[in-house]
């Protein structure tokens, strides 16, 4: 009887674990800041994209030369600044 027991138990801990993999990509494709990062020289931003429009907070994710993504806020003048530069850049 034990041995039943800890085969649901498994089968359920496994179905767990499907289901909240299934939650992170969910989240993970839609990337909301919860925090600002402070001010990056614009010379190591290679691209730019806006978070959803289901996120709590307007923000814009800048990636790095090294690949690194960070948040910012599009109220802030530097980050305007970067915004314009950017978008002049590839036109």
């Amino acid at each position: 009887m034990k041995t039943l027991t800890d085969l649901l138990l498994l089968g359920l801990l496994c179905s767990l674990l499907t289901t909240s993999a299934a939650v992170i990509k969910m989240k993970t494709a839609t990337e909301c800041c919860m925090k600002f990062s402070a001010r990056i020289p614009l010379k190591q931003v290679v691209s730019l994209r806006t978070t959803s429009s289901s996120c709590p907070r307007k923000a814009l994710i800048f990636t790095t030369k090294k690949g690194k993504t960070l948040c910012v806020d599009p109220s802030e003048a530097w980050v305007q600044s970067h915004v314009t530069k950017i978008e002049n850049s590839q036109q």
